[in-house]
């Protein structure tokens, strides 16, 4: 067992409310939980097996006609760790019942159509757990920061986000979104780190600098499609990310609590069980 757990809901704590303000958000913060590292990663490990059979056992009722399905949005600057909280939280999941998408710069195709086309060809199944690495998000992100689209036509896209991300809710979607909040002298480190190691090259883009260049007009985007979009039905959390392990064991409390709340059940044999066992018995 952990030596240290959560002394406080931390989707209470981490929710956007009405008159939240994300330069209020200390990103070392570790809302909720008073322990250290080594805490952390343990109580990461202690969840992971419960996780894991919630998933099953939606993906078992998905087979008897259920419908029900997450969706896990991860949004957040360069190197804030969404491919951390991927690998460590939804890795313990039985890959059968995750979908993983990670959304790049639109294709022309994709130009061509309204921005959630894209979107809708990669949300998750019955039964299973979708993530999106980005997601349609980006169209009110980016699109503003690098004036992609006309201010017009981003208040057209906050509004089109809450009518989809209601329509999924309707859909027996729970939707879980998340902005992992780093700080730009965290970001820097991790940056440096990239470069001083071979290994790490491969995820270095040159580009992240021109975007770093741009992080107050980030941090205000931010702040504006955290206030347009946070519903009762959708919410956002932001998530302090400057410590790897706290972000992690953050997202993976919120899935699990997303699986609890819809406590899926192992479907009821449609045969007699008894009878089969004698079957097999003489078989």
């Amino acid at each position: 067992m952990p030596r240290s757990a959560w002394t406080d809901d931390p989707a209470t704590l981490l929710k956007v409310m009405s008159g939240f303000v994300l330069a209020d958000v200390d990103p070392s913060s570790t809302p909720g939980f008073e322990g250290d590292k080594d805490d952390g990663e343990a109580l990461l490990t202690d969840a992971g097996p419960e996780i894991a059979d919630l998933q099953e056992r939606l993906y078992a009722e998905s087979r008897e006609g259920g419908l029900r399905k997450v969706l896990l949005v991860l949004q957040a600057m360069d190197t804030a760790g969404k491919g951390g909280v991927i690998r460590h939280v939804v890795g313990a999941i039985d890959p059968q019942g995750v979908k993983v998408h990670g959304f790049k710069k639109p294709t022309p195709e994709e130009l061509e159509h309204d921005f959630l086309w894209r979107i809708r060809k990669q949300l998750p199944p019955a039964g299973v757990v979708g993530v999106f690495d980005r997601s349609h998000y980006e169209d009110v992100l980016i699109a503003r920061v690098r004036g992609l689209a006309p201010a017009e036509e981003l208040e057209r896209r906050y509004d089109a986000i809450v009518a989809f991300e209601n329509e999924l809710v309707a859909d027996d979607t729970t939707v879980i979104k998340v902005m992992l909040h780093l700080s730009a002298a965290e970001q820097k480190e991790r940056l440096a780190e990239r470069l001083d190691r071979a290994d790490k090259h491969w995820k270095y883009n040159p580009g992240d600098l021109d975007e770093r260049a741009l992080w107050p007009e980030y941090q205000r985007a931010y702040q504006l499609a955290l206030e347009r979009t946070a519903t009762e039905a959708a919410p956002w959390y932001v998530v302090p990310a400057d410590r790897k392990w706290y972000a992690r064991i953050a997202v993976q409390r919120l899935l699990l609590d997303a699986l609890r709340r819809l406590d899926p059940q192992w479907p009821a044999a449609d045969f007699d069980v008894e009878a089969e066992k004698k079957r097999l018995a003489q078989s």
